[in-house]
């Protein structure tokens, strides 16, 4: 429950972040009468996410079994890709993000007549579905390799959270530190991705497409069983295998350490202040 919270909350926020942020331009340009077309953009966004996670599951529950794993296996390595991506995006991107948003909104209004209107919504729906698609693919990703009952609970806190959050940034009744935010959830990230990375393997040994590798590197059975309250917790949360093989420990370890390293090295010069990032009204 905890990692579908987690990432939902950190995806929900960026969101909310970026219609915050052309929201608030708008307002402080006197450019009210624009803020329907941000409001259809986003629905829109969140339409489209929905409809293309319904028509990934029921495309999967017609597979026979192997097809299945299969289908499994390549959901969750877009899944990595897509939380490894998001997360250095949002690392590189947080500098300029308020300035980008705001030229992209003066460009989208230049157009004459309604075509103004349907550039703005365009925008919206473009910044909007792309964090909808992550989410989508995280989602079924950690739904087919968990059975934790609990995780579409907790994505929708997540979700339900982010926007109270967002919200509360844009009317300036929240200051977040945006900056030790995404730097930490961007590393739970990173270790969540490396857990579906693992389990994506096993999907293709399951699908008989990857069979090298397969010997136990260590037995915790005994120790600390998945079927455990802790074991369960873990494996819900990070990916965590009892006896995981050395294909999955091998892959485990340099994605963390290629991803980590990368991650928490120093940037040059401070991150924007939150209020610099939301705007106030």
């Amino acid at each position: 429950m905890l990692a579908p919270f987690l990432i939902m909350l950190r995806e929900g926020l960026e969101a909310a972040l970026i219609v915050g942020i052309i929201a608030s331009y708008l307002r402080q340009t006197g450019r009210k009468e624009w803020l329907p077309a941000i409001w259809v953009g986003v629905l829109l966004a969140v339409a489209m996410s929905l409809f293309a996670g319904a028509a990934l599951q029921l495309v999967a529950a017609g597979f026979p079994q192997k097809t299945q794993e299969l289908f499994e296996a390549v959901i969750g390595l877009v899944a990595v890709v897509v939380l490894a991506g998001m997360v250095f995006w949002m690392r590189r991107a947080a500098r300029s993000i308020k300035a980008e948003l705001q030229g992209s909104v003066d460009q989208a209004l230049a157009h004459p007549g309604g075509a103004g209107t349907w550039a703005l919504i365009g925008m919206v729906f473009l910044a909007v579905a792309r964090e909808g698609l992550e989410s989508v693919f995280f989602l079924l990703a950690i739904f087919q390799q968990s059975r934790d009952a609990a995780a579409p609970i907790g994505a929708a806190l997540g979700v339900i959270t982010a926007i109270g959050a967002g919200w509360a940034i844009y009317a300036g009744a929240l200051r977040l530190d945006l900056r030790r935010f995404f730097r930490w959830t961007g590393v739970f990230i990173l270790l969540v991705a490396a857990g579906l990375l693992a389990g994506s393997l096993r999907a293709l040994h399951e699908a008989g497409l990857w069979n090298g590798l397969q010997e136990r590197v260590y037995d915790l059975s005994h120790v600390l069983p998945e079927s455990s309250p802790l074991g369960t917790v873990l494996s819900g949360l990070l990916g965590y295998r009892e006896a995981p093989t050395l294909g999955e420990a091998l892959a485990c370890g340099l994605f963390l350490a290629v991803t980590l390293v990368l991650f928490l090295r120093p940037q040059p010069g401070p991150l924007p202040a939150p209020a610099q990032i939301a705007g106030r009204k």
